[in-house]
């Protein structure tokens, strides 16, 4: 199966339980947002990329901390979700995209988030590759890797061979690997 076969796929999938994904996955979410956030320190000028935002459930837990979050996504409906959320902050915007060709210039963010996504592409190294693209040198970059997609070797040697440096790594009973990073 094609590249755009299989994001056809996820996306399909993802218009498809827009409208319950908040009820089925906001807990996991949750646990995921604050095992990385717990030892990052978002500031008041900081510009955020969520990418793979979902509905965007990270919104409420940065929004109030920082100058401008992005939430991109390349589901509709999940997208139309999350335009919901960002309508209580006016720092937070919404774009349709797919995350292997992000409509961002190098190097613009401070923190680049991906949480539940990379096992949904085709291609998980080169999506990194363009999360490392568009941030800042010395951006934190938090990803998470579903533990039944990666063995913990194969995810850590994926990140790596991304040009990425992981300074955090959280495996506890979580369903993800949950990784803080750094360029390399």
């Amino acid at each position: 199966m094609g590249g755009w076969d299989k994001k056809r796929r996820v996306m399909q999938r993802y218009d498809l339980t827009a409208n319950m994904y908040d009820t089925r996955y906001a807990e996991e979410q949750k646990a995921k947002f604050e095992a990385a956030l717990k030892d990052l320190h978002v500031r008041l000028d900081d510009l955020i990329l969520d990418v793979g935002c979902g509905t965007g459930l990270l919104f409420d837990y940065i929004a109030r901390k920082a100058e401008t979050i992005v939430g991109l996504d390349i589901s509709r409906k999940l997208l139309f979700r999350a335009n919901g959320h960002a309508r209580k902050f006016q720092n937070v915007h919404v774009v349709l995209a797919d995350a292997d060709r992000m409509p961002f210039k190098n190097d613009s963010f401070h923190f680049v988030f991906a949480f539940t996504l990379i096992q949904n592409l085709p291609n998980p190294a080169e999506t990194l590759k363009e999360i490392k693209r568009v941030a800042k040198r010395e951006a934190s970059i938090v990803v998470t890797g579903l533990k039944k997609a990666f063995s913990l070797e194969i995810y850590q040697k994926l990140l790596q061979n991304a040009g990425l440096r992981v300074v955090a790594l959280q495996d506890d009973a979580l369903k993800c690997y949950v990784t803080i990073c750094r360029k390399i």
